[in-house]
């Protein structure tokens, strides 16, 4: 553990702030700089085409750069293409959810470092879906990470942290959010003394490492022979992207809000539908049944579970999903 306290430094009033980001997670962090530094450039991933139409799409922070009247950079691989970026002399670079790794030419050059806010307690859950995954794997608290930045996958030195509780009812979607504020004003409370110098800077616990990858499509499908607490965290856990899926009669359903069920079917096979309960659908698990309360047919709106039952005209309980 180094310990860095330098005191008497005259901070820069005209402070040269780069900030690099992309998704709405990372919207209160710049729009919380800007408002309290202030920000010379964004950088940020390019446009993408959407639809069939091909028109692009803005990443939520090109949008608030450009309201702000920031320069916007939007390199397609940034370890080819910093050189922008490097004149404009940064004096810190501030990243939050970017969606590249940054080149040591970039790392090395700010005076005060290239800074990374992280949605998770680290050494826990590096990598790009922290937020999911400490839902999907069932943990009672997560939280955000203010850290150096360094080659590695998020395995810099770690400057501040926050925890945050992760409620039973919490979905990815609902702790992007709290994360994502939780982010900015942890950040704008640690900002003075990354200036300053006065700060400890603390070297991650390789022993202590867990990952949190992408989510993938095979990630996204209901596995029935998993227990009912798994299959509750894993749809939860996808809520409100990408969404967790299963498949009945050849059609895929989306499933974005369920319950535990107290009843058990010791007799029946998982996936199998038990019951048909006021709340939803009942599925045997391994040890238990879960309640489907909120599902997307496939090719329609998310609707409740009960009311495409309703539209049926023919008993599905019996009937496996798979």
């Amino acid at each position: 553990m180094v310990i860095m306290n330098i005191e008497n430094i005259e901070i820069e009033k005209e402070l040269k702030i780069v900030f690099m980001g992309t998704p709405e997670f990372s919207v209160p962090v710049l729009d919380a700089l800007i408002k309290n530094y202030g920000v010379k450039a964004v950088v940020t991933q390019p446009d993408k085409i959407v639809g069939r139409t091909g028109n692009l799409s803005k990443s939520p922070i090109k949008k608030l750069a450009e309201e702000n009247n920031i320069l916007v950079i939007q390199p397609k691989k940034i370890r080819e293409e910093y050189q922008e970026i490097i004149a404009l002399d940064p004096d810190i670079i501030i990243t939050c959810a970017y969606g590249q790794i940054l080149p040591k030419e970039l790392l090395d050059y700010p005076k005060y470092g290239c800074i990374n806010v992280h949605a998770s307690l680290l050494p826990k859950l590096r990598g790009g879906a922290p937020i999911h995954r400490a839902i999907i794997n069932g943990q009672s608290t997560t939280g955000i990470t203010i850290m150096f930045m360094a080659p590695g996958m998020d395995d810099g030195d770690i400057i501040s942290q926050k925890e945050v509780k992760i409620e039973d009812t919490d979905t990815a979607s609902t702790l992007h959010d709290k994360l994502s504020n939780l982010g900015s004003s942890l950040l704008i409370e640690t900002l003075p003394n990354i200036l300053s110098g006065n700060y400890t800077r603390t070297p991650q616990d390789a022993s202590e490492v867990t990952f949190a990858p992408i989510i993938k499509p095979e990630d996204e499908k209901l596995d029935f022979s998993k227990t009912t607490m798994q299959i509750y965290n894993q749809i939860r856990g996808l809520n409100s992207f990408p969404g967790a899926y299963f498949m009945l009669d050849g059609k895929r359903f989306k499933v974005w809000e369920s319950i535990i069920s107290n009843d058990y079917a010791a007799e029946k096979l998982n996936g199998e539908i038990v019951k048909i309960y006021k709340e939803g659908i009942g599925v045997k698990t391994s040890n238990g049944i879960i309640i489907l309360t909120i599902i997307q047919p496939e090719g329609k709106s998310r609707m409740k579970a009960l009311d495409y039952i309703n539209g049926l005209h023919e008993d599905i309980v019996g009937k496996m999903i798979v």
